[in-house]
Protein backbone atom coordinates (compact mmCIF):
# COMPACT_ATOMS: atom_id res chain seq x y z
CA UNK A 1 0.00 0.00 0.00
CA UNK A 2 2.72 2.42 1.23
CA UNK A 3 4.51 1.55 -2.43
CA UNK A 4 1.17 2.72 -4.20
CA UNK A 5 0.93 6.38 -2.30
CA UNK A 6 4.88 7.00 -3.32
CA UNK A 7 3.80 6.12 -6.80
CA UNK A 8 1.42 8.04 -6.91
CA UNK A 9 3.24 10.76 -5.00
CA UNK A 10 5.97 10.73 -7.39
CA UNK A 11 3.47 11.07 -10.17
CA UNK A 12 1.34 13.61 -9.15
CA UNK A 13 4.92 15.76 -8.40
CA UNK A 14 6.21 14.56 -11.95
CA UNK A 15 3.02 15.91 -13.32
CA UNK A 16 2.81 19.26 -11.46
CA UNK A 17 6.91 19.92 -12.67
CA UNK A 18 5.64 19.27 -15.96
CA UNK A 19 3.27 21.61 -15.97
CA UNK A 20 5.14 24.16 -14.65
CA UNK A 21 8.60 23.33 -17.22
CA UNK A 22 5.90 23.98 -19.94
CA UNK A 23 4.05 27.45 -18.31
CA UNK A 24 7.84 28.35 -17.71
CA UNK A 25 8.32 27.72 -21.54
CA UNK A 26 5.45 29.05 -23.02
CA UNK A 27 5.04 30.36 -25.95
CA UNK A 28 7.34 28.21 -27.55
CA UNK A 29 5.77 28.34 -31.35
CA UNK A 30 3.34 30.92 -32.61
CA UNK A 31 -0.57 31.48 -30.51
CA UNK A 32 -4.01 30.99 -32.82
CA UNK A 33 -6.14 33.89 -32.05
CA UNK A 34 -9.49 33.34 -33.00
CA UNK A 35 -11.54 36.24 -34.27
CA UNK A 36 -15.35 35.37 -34.06
CA UNK A 37 -16.29 37.33 -36.94
CA UNK A 38 -15.62 38.80 -40.34
CA UNK A 39 -12.48 40.48 -41.75
CA UNK A 40 -12.98 44.04 -41.72
CA UNK A 41 -15.22 44.05 -38.47
CA UNK A 42 -14.61 46.03 -35.53
CA UNK A 43 -13.69 42.47 -33.83
CA UNK A 44 -10.72 41.75 -36.25
CA UNK A 45 -9.26 45.17 -36.80
CA UNK A 46 -8.93 45.45 -33.15
CA UNK A 47 -7.93 41.73 -32.33
CA UNK A 48 -5.24 41.96 -34.75
CA UNK A 49 -3.58 45.24 -33.82
CA UNK A 50 -3.83 44.04 -30.45
CA UNK A 51 -2.27 41.01 -31.78
CA UNK A 52 0.99 42.70 -33.01
CA UNK A 53 1.75 44.61 -29.98
CA UNK A 54 1.13 41.40 -27.93
CA UNK A 55 3.88 39.39 -30.14
CA UNK A 56 6.19 42.26 -28.62
CA UNK A 57 5.48 40.75 -25.04
CA UNK A 58 5.24 36.93 -26.12
CA UNK A 59 8.41 37.03 -28.42
CA UNK A 60 6.30 34.49 -30.57
CA UNK A 61 3.98 35.38 -33.96
CA UNK A 62 0.60 35.37 -33.19
CA UNK A 63 -1.77 34.35 -36.20
CA UNK A 64 -5.30 35.78 -36.21
CA UNK A 65 -7.94 33.16 -37.61
CA UNK A 66 -10.74 34.64 -38.47
CA UNK A 67 -14.33 32.08 -37.88
CA UNK A 68 -17.60 33.92 -38.57
CA UNK A 69 -20.85 32.61 -37.91
CA UNK A 70 -23.58 32.69 -35.43
CA UNK A 71 -23.27 36.01 -33.80
CA UNK A 72 -19.97 34.70 -32.83
CA UNK A 73 -20.54 31.52 -31.77
CA UNK A 74 -18.68 29.39 -34.64
CA UNK A 75 -15.38 30.84 -33.10
CA UNK A 76 -16.29 30.66 -29.49
CA UNK A 77 -17.00 26.94 -30.05
CA UNK A 78 -13.82 26.24 -31.30
CA UNK A 79 -12.17 27.41 -28.60
CA UNK A 80 -14.13 26.66 -25.92
CA UNK A 81 -12.92 22.61 -27.77
CA UNK A 82 -9.10 23.51 -28.08
CA UNK A 83 -6.70 22.03 -25.96
CA UNK A 84 -6.05 24.26 -22.95
CA UNK A 85 -2.49 25.15 -23.62
CA UNK A 86 -2.28 28.44 -24.36
CA UNK A 87 -2.13 28.23 -27.86
CA UNK A 88 -5.32 29.07 -28.91
CA UNK A 89 -7.27 32.34 -27.41
CA UNK A 90 -10.36 33.53 -28.16
CA UNK A 91 -10.98 37.80 -29.12
CA UNK A 92 -14.20 37.71 -27.21
CA UNK A 93 -16.94 40.13 -27.57
CA UNK A 94 -20.44 40.52 -25.91
CA UNK A 95 -21.93 38.48 -28.39
CA UNK A 96 -19.75 35.45 -27.22
CA UNK A 97 -18.91 35.81 -23.61
CA UNK A 98 -22.12 37.70 -22.36
CA UNK A 99 -25.35 37.75 -24.90
CA UNK A 100 -25.48 34.28 -26.38
CA UNK A 101 -26.72 32.73 -23.71
CA UNK A 102 -29.55 34.70 -23.61
CA UNK A 103 -30.33 34.72 -27.87
CA UNK A 104 -29.43 30.73 -28.13
CA UNK A 105 -32.03 28.23 -26.65
CA UNK A 106 -28.90 25.90 -26.83
CA UNK A 107 -25.02 26.26 -27.02
CA UNK A 108 -22.80 23.43 -27.79
CA UNK A 109 -20.87 24.47 -24.85
CA UNK A 110 -21.17 26.17 -21.47
CA UNK A 111 -20.65 29.62 -22.06
CA UNK A 112 -20.29 30.31 -18.08
CA UNK A 113 -17.33 27.45 -17.72
CA UNK A 114 -15.98 26.80 -21.33
CA UNK A 115 -13.48 29.94 -20.95
CA UNK A 116 -10.67 30.73 -18.74
CA UNK A 117 -10.92 34.72 -18.87
CA UNK A 118 -7.54 36.30 -19.23
CA UNK A 119 -7.68 40.23 -19.82
CA UNK A 120 -10.91 42.85 -20.93
CA UNK A 121 -9.31 44.95 -24.41
CA UNK A 122 -11.85 47.86 -24.46
CA UNK A 123 -15.39 49.15 -25.25
CA UNK A 124 -16.90 51.59 -28.34
CA UNK A 125 -20.03 53.03 -28.70
CA UNK A 126 -22.03 52.28 -31.72
CA UNK A 127 -23.94 54.49 -34.11
CA UNK A 128 -27.46 54.22 -35.74
CA UNK A 129 -27.21 55.07 -39.45
CA UNK A 130 -29.67 55.36 -42.13
CA UNK A 131 -29.47 55.05 -46.02
CA UNK A 132 -29.25 59.00 -47.47
CA UNK A 133 -32.53 58.28 -49.24
CA UNK A 134 -34.79 57.37 -46.11
CA UNK A 135 -36.15 60.98 -45.00
CA UNK A 136 -36.04 60.94 -41.89
CA UNK A 137 -32.81 63.28 -40.53
CA UNK A 138 -33.31 62.69 -37.03
CA UNK A 139 -33.76 59.05 -34.50
CA UNK A 140 -37.04 61.01 -33.77
CA UNK A 141 -38.27 61.68 -37.32
CA UNK A 142 -37.08 57.94 -38.12
CA UNK A 143 -39.32 56.88 -35.06
CA UNK A 144 -42.17 59.02 -36.33
CA UNK A 145 -42.09 56.92 -39.61
CA UNK A 146 -42.40 53.89 -37.88
CA UNK A 147 -45.08 54.86 -36.24
CA UNK A 148 -47.19 55.77 -38.85
CA UNK A 149 -46.56 52.26 -40.95
CA UNK A 150 -45.39 49.59 -38.48
CA UNK A 151 -42.94 47.15 -39.74
CA UNK A 152 -42.43 49.56 -43.03
CA UNK A 153 -38.67 50.08 -42.09
CA UNK A 154 -36.34 47.29 -41.99
CA UNK A 155 -32.47 47.57 -40.00
CA UNK A 156 -29.25 45.24 -41.14
CA UNK A 157 -28.01 43.70 -38.16
CA UNK A 158 -24.53 41.10 -38.26
CA UNK A 159 -24.15 40.85 -34.58
CA UNK A 160 -25.66 41.04 -31.13
CA UNK A 161 -24.92 44.46 -30.20
CA UNK A 162 -26.17 45.10 -33.49
CA UNK A 163 -29.40 43.27 -33.41
CA UNK A 164 -29.97 44.29 -29.62
CA UNK A 165 -28.86 47.98 -29.52
CA UNK A 166 -31.59 48.23 -33.01
CA UNK A 167 -34.81 46.34 -30.87
CA UNK A 168 -34.08 47.77 -27.13
CA UNK A 169 -34.07 51.46 -29.16
CA UNK A 170 -37.23 49.76 -30.80
CA UNK A 171 -38.83 48.88 -27.97
CA UNK A 172 -38.27 51.91 -25.35
CA UNK A 173 -39.44 54.00 -28.78
CA UNK A 174 -42.67 51.34 -29.08
CA UNK A 175 -42.25 51.24 -32.57
CA UNK A 176 -41.57 47.92 -34.53
CA UNK A 177 -38.66 47.34 -37.14
CA UNK A 178 -38.10 44.39 -39.56
CA UNK A 179 -34.75 42.93 -39.11
CA UNK A 180 -32.61 41.53 -41.73
CA UNK A 181 -29.69 39.07 -40.54
CA UNK A 182 -26.20 39.13 -42.06
CA UNK A 183 -22.64 37.41 -42.12
CA UNK A 184 -21.05 40.10 -41.62
CA UNK A 185 -21.16 44.28 -40.72
CA UNK A 186 -19.02 44.99 -43.54
CA UNK A 187 -21.66 43.25 -45.97
CA UNK A 188 -24.35 44.79 -43.97
CA UNK A 189 -22.91 48.31 -44.77
CA UNK A 190 -22.95 47.46 -48.26
CA UNK A 191 -26.50 47.14 -48.66
CA UNK A 192 -26.67 50.39 -46.08
CA UNK A 193 -25.17 52.37 -48.82
CA UNK A 194 -27.13 50.75 -51.77
CA UNK A 195 -30.24 50.97 -49.96
CA UNK A 196 -31.07 47.06 -49.49
CA UNK A 197 -31.58 47.90 -45.82
CA UNK A 198 -32.27 51.25 -44.72
CA UNK A 199 -30.98 51.47 -41.26
CA UNK A 200 -27.98 49.32 -39.50
CA UNK A 201 -26.75 50.70 -35.83
CA UNK A 202 -22.58 49.40 -36.32
CA UNK A 203 -19.53 49.97 -33.71
CA UNK A 204 -17.46 52.93 -35.02
CA UNK A 205 -14.80 51.10 -36.53
CA UNK A 206 -17.18 50.05 -39.28
CA UNK A 207 -19.75 53.38 -39.70
CA UNK A 208 -17.92 56.28 -38.60
CA UNK A 209 -15.71 56.32 -41.91
CA UNK A 210 -19.13 56.08 -43.70
CA UNK A 211 -20.66 58.83 -42.19
CA UNK A 212 -17.65 61.07 -41.91
CA UNK A 213 -17.47 60.19 -46.36
CA UNK A 214 -21.43 61.26 -46.13
CA UNK A 215 -21.96 57.80 -47.54
CA UNK A 216 -24.71 57.14 -45.18
CA UNK A 217 -26.60 59.08 -42.48
CA UNK A 218 -25.48 59.15 -38.57
CA UNK A 219 -28.33 59.42 -36.84
CA UNK A 220 -27.38 58.92 -32.92
CA UNK A 221 -24.71 57.43 -30.72
CA UNK A 222 -25.75 54.25 -28.49
CA UNK A 223 -23.28 55.55 -25.45
CA UNK A 224 -25.33 57.67 -22.47
CA UNK A 225 -22.40 60.25 -23.41
CA UNK A 226 -21.75 62.00 -26.52
CA UNK A 227 -18.34 60.38 -28.30
CA UNK A 228 -15.76 63.37 -28.79
CA UNK A 229 -14.64 61.44 -32.09
CA UNK A 230 -18.17 62.56 -33.29
CA UNK A 231 -19.66 65.03 -31.45
CA UNK A 232 -22.17 66.33 -33.22
CA UNK A 233 -24.37 63.08 -32.73
CA UNK A 234 -26.83 62.89 -30.02
CA UNK A 235 -26.74 60.08 -27.99
CA UNK A 236 -30.02 57.94 -27.87
CA UNK A 237 -31.60 59.06 -25.06
CA UNK A 238 -31.38 62.93 -26.52
CA UNK A 239 -32.63 62.24 -29.75
CA UNK A 240 -35.78 60.44 -28.19
CA UNK A 241 -35.90 62.03 -24.52
CA UNK A 242 -34.97 58.82 -22.99
CA UNK A 243 -33.14 58.03 -19.44
CA UNK A 244 -32.00 54.46 -19.14
CA UNK A 245 -30.92 53.91 -23.56
CA UNK A 246 -27.07 52.48 -23.76
CA UNK A 247 -25.36 50.01 -25.01
CA UNK A 248 -21.55 49.47 -26.21
CA UNK A 249 -19.67 47.00 -27.94
CA UNK A 250 -16.52 45.04 -25.75
CA UNK A 251 -13.53 43.10 -26.81
CA UNK A 252 -11.76 40.94 -24.20
CA UNK A 253 -9.19 37.57 -24.23
CA UNK A 254 -10.30 34.23 -23.16
CA UNK A 255 -8.82 30.77 -23.38
CA UNK A 256 -10.15 27.48 -23.26
CA UNK A 257 -11.28 26.11 -19.57
CA UNK A 258 -8.28 24.73 -18.04
CA UNK A 259 -5.26 26.39 -19.15
CA UNK A 260 -2.60 26.89 -16.49
CA UNK A 261 -2.69 30.02 -14.25
CA UNK A 262 1.00 31.01 -15.26
CA UNK A 263 0.46 30.75 -19.20
CA UNK A 264 -3.46 33.02 -18.18
CA UNK A 265 -0.90 35.49 -16.40
CA UNK A 266 1.63 35.96 -19.33
CA UNK A 267 -1.23 36.34 -22.07
CA UNK A 268 -3.06 38.96 -19.49
CA UNK A 269 0.47 40.83 -19.13
CA UNK A 270 0.93 41.11 -23.30
CA UNK A 271 -2.77 42.28 -23.54
CA UNK A 272 -2.47 44.97 -20.84
CA UNK A 273 0.76 46.35 -22.02
CA UNK A 274 -1.08 46.40 -25.86
CA UNK A 275 -3.93 48.21 -24.05
CA UNK A 276 -1.48 50.95 -22.22
CA UNK A 277 0.38 51.18 -25.57
CA UNK A 278 0.28 54.31 -27.12
CA UNK A 279 -0.05 52.95 -30.59
CA UNK A 280 -3.26 51.23 -29.66
CA UNK A 281 -4.36 54.69 -28.20
CA UNK A 282 -3.54 56.80 -30.84
CA UNK A 283 -4.99 54.03 -33.62
CA UNK A 284 -8.39 53.60 -32.07
CA UNK A 285 -8.97 57.39 -30.45
CA UNK A 286 -10.94 58.19 -33.45
CA UNK A 287 -13.58 55.02 -33.00
CA UNK A 288 -14.49 56.02 -29.49
CA UNK A 289 -11.95 53.00 -28.13
CA UNK A 290 -11.76 53.10 -24.54
CA UNK A 291 -9.15 50.81 -23.00
CA UNK A 292 -9.54 49.77 -19.33
CA UNK A 293 -6.63 46.87 -18.72
CA UNK A 294 -6.70 45.02 -15.56
CA UNK A 295 -6.59 40.94 -13.91
CA UNK A 296 -8.06 38.19 -15.17
CA UNK A 297 -10.39 38.30 -12.08
CA UNK A 298 -11.54 41.80 -12.95
CA UNK A 299 -12.64 40.00 -16.39
CA UNK A 300 -14.40 36.86 -14.71
CA UNK A 301 -15.89 39.64 -12.75
CA UNK A 302 -17.31 41.63 -15.18
CA UNK A 303 -18.14 39.12 -17.58
CA UNK A 304 -20.98 37.91 -14.55
CA UNK A 305 -22.40 41.75 -14.68
CA UNK A 306 -22.48 41.89 -18.43
CA UNK A 307 -23.78 38.54 -19.04
CA UNK A 308 -26.86 39.60 -16.46
CA UNK A 309 -27.28 43.01 -17.92
CA UNK A 310 -27.34 41.41 -21.67
CA UNK A 311 -30.09 39.07 -20.40
CA UNK A 312 -32.14 41.65 -19.37
CA UNK A 313 -31.55 44.17 -22.61
CA UNK A 314 -32.25 40.71 -24.84
CA UNK A 315 -35.47 39.92 -22.24
CA UNK A 316 -36.36 43.94 -22.05
CA UNK A 317 -36.46 43.99 -26.35
CA UNK A 318 -38.56 40.74 -26.76
CA UNK A 319 -35.89 39.03 -28.53
CA UNK A 320 -37.11 35.20 -28.60
CA UNK A 321 -34.11 32.54 -28.14
CA UNK A 322 -33.29 30.75 -31.37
Amino acid sequence: MRSVFRLLATTAAALVCSSTALAQAYPDRPIKAVVPFAAGSATDTIGRAFALKMQESLGQTIVVDNKPGANGLLGADAVAKAAPDGYTILIGTNSTNAALKSLMKKLPYDQDTAFAPVAYMGSVPLIMAVNNDVPAKTLKELVDMAKAKPGSINFASASTSQLVSTEMMAGMAGIQLANVPYKSGPAAMTDLIGGVVQMFSADFAVMLPQVKAGKVRGLAVTSSKRSPAVPELPTVNEALGLKDYELIAYFAVFAPAGTPPDIVAKLNKAVNEAANSKEIQDRFAGIGFAVEPGTPADLAKRSVAETAKWAKAIKDAKIEPQ
